[in-house]
């Protein structure tokens, strides 16, 4: 068995591959590489609420304080971009986060955020597989029972909720949000998020209504995934109560899920425009803004009308999160619901998404909807839409080879403007339409991405990318 770091660390089934073992044996990679790289400080360790992950943790705190390392270790589950805020916050040389995210229940994963409080970049991550390769089969894997650990001094407690929420108050505009004194519904889909956004949004001024607001390792027979299907109770709810808003996070509470008053579903891509509408217009942002090669083109558009920079990335948000770091952009983001903001961690962080809507919500002080059709109006709209297509591996396999020969010169009697190979191939149309084909990077299927300025025109091209390579 060959354990691979995918997107965004390792995900496995539990019991079959994610085992102690093994989470043991790449424990022990990771302090072979923080060892080698002479990271400063301690290592933090976060979990959600994933069947056993207390227990992966402490599995792993018994191996990093083994190789000599203090750890920081929570008594309850700790959101992903809480965890990394802890590594900048505690000056760690960096954290393990056990977390599937919003895969489903039989999932659990292991991602390591260095020190720098943002996703791994891939020559991090195959440094690690590398040692993980060499370990196999040694003894090399070094264990500290965890009462020994305590007694030493290398366990420290993590309670981080109520300094991220403090610190999390000067990222928002708190005042703003008193003002309006919005009625929002908040559900953290049994996860890792539970008493975080919901208390936030209350010390805010915010009468908050909570679902699924409990530990539940089977996230209620479903997935803890924010889209508009795994947000049907949320919808109600909003709808029942004369909501403002339905305010959602994953199973880690690094991504978001939106919902207007009137039970209307948000995509990543349209709360990722209105964001970023409302750094520019309300908060006078200026600076470059980072998107995935799968995000919306209307954030190009916006950005464009203010004279602003907008920076293509592969698909992953370690990508987005280098952007951040490196280009001092005042907002990343990502069609799948990720997104981080100049001043702030680079990691997605579901909480300070919501966050940012409930202050615009506030700020505007009209529905989400409203708000959108302006913008529309203003800069004319996309509709953007994403088909996982199941394929056999052979078929698969016949796509790739194909893949990098493949440039029409038209797309559904369009002209091709432009061809992108970033990840996977992108086809840019004189219309503004564009298209993009890539596999998934953890699921044996290819994502088929399409944008174009009407619904017709959408499925058009769908149905011409599929029959043209015989999908």
């Amino acid at each position: 068995m060959t354990i691979k770091f995918g997107t965004d660390g390792w995900r496995a089934i539990i019991a079959d591959e994610f085992t102690f073992s093994n989470v043991r044996l790449v424990t022990q990679a990771i302090a072979g590489y923080l060892q080698q790289e002479k990271e400063p400080g301690g290592v933090v360790i976060g979990y959600d609420n994933r069947f056993l992950a207390p227990e992966f943790a402490a599995a792993a705190a018994e191996v990093l304080t083994a190789n000599g390392f203090t750890v920081y270790l929570p008594s309850r589950s700790v959101p992903t971009p809480v965890t990394a805020w802890a590594v900048a916050r505690n000056r760690a040389g960096g954290a393990l986060m056990f977390t599937a995210s919003h895969n489903p229940p039989a999932y659990c994963g292991l991602k390591f955020i260095p020190a720098y409080a943002g996703p791994a970049m891939p020559a991090i991550t195959t440094a690690i597989e590398k040692d993980i390769a060499r370990v196999t089969g040694t003894e090399d894997i070094k264990r500290l029972e965890l009462k020994e650990a305590r007694r030493r001094g290398l366990v420290r407690e993590l309670e981080p909720r109520q300094d991220y929420l403090e610190y999390l108050q000067g990222l928002v505009d708190v005042a703003a949000i008193k003002q309006a004194h919005l009625k929002v519904v908040v559900d953290p889909l049994y996860g890792a998020g539970i008493d975080y956004l919901d208390t936030f949004l209350r010390q805010a001024g915010c009468q908050v209504d909570t679902l699924h607001n409990h530990r539940d390792p089977l996230f209620g027979g479903s997935l803890p995934d924010p889209s508009a299907r795994g947000l049907a109770d949320l919808a109600r709810r909003v709808r029942e109560m004369g909501a403002d808003l339905g305010l959602a996070l994953d199973g880690d509470a690094d991504r978001f899920g939106v919902v207007d008053r009137d039970g209307t579903y948000f995509t990543a891509n349209e709360v990722l425009y209105l964001i970023l509408a409302h750094l520019f217009f309300h908060r006078r942002y200026q600076g470059p803004v980072a998107r995935t090669v799968a995000t919306t083109h209307n954030l190009d558009r916006l950005a464009t009308a203010c004279g602003q920079e907008i920076i293509e990335t592969p698909v992953g948000f370690k990508y987005i999160g280098a952007a951040l770091r490196e280009r001092d952009c005042i907002l990343g983001g990502e069609e799948s619901g990720g997104m981080s903001i100049r001043g702030h961690i680079p990691e997605k962080d579901g909480i300070l998404a919501t966050a940012l809507i409930a202050e615009l919500r506030a700020v505007q002080g009209r529905s989400l909807g409203d708000i959108r059709a302006d913008l529309q109006e203003r800069y004319g709209y996309l509709i953007s839409r994403r088909l996982d297509l199941q394929v056999d591996q052979d078929s698969k396999a016949r796509i790739l080879k194909e893949l990098p020969d493949f440039a029409p010169a038209k797309l559904a009697g369009v002209p091709v403007t432009g061809r992108l190979a970033v990840d996977g191939v992108k086809l840019l149309l004189a219309d503004g339409s564009w298209v993009l084909l890539r596999p998934s990077g953890t699921e044996p299927l290819l994502r088929l991405y399409v944008e174009a300025p009407t619904e017709e025109r959408l499925q058009l091209l769908q149905r011409e990318i599929t029959a043209a390579l015989r999908i």
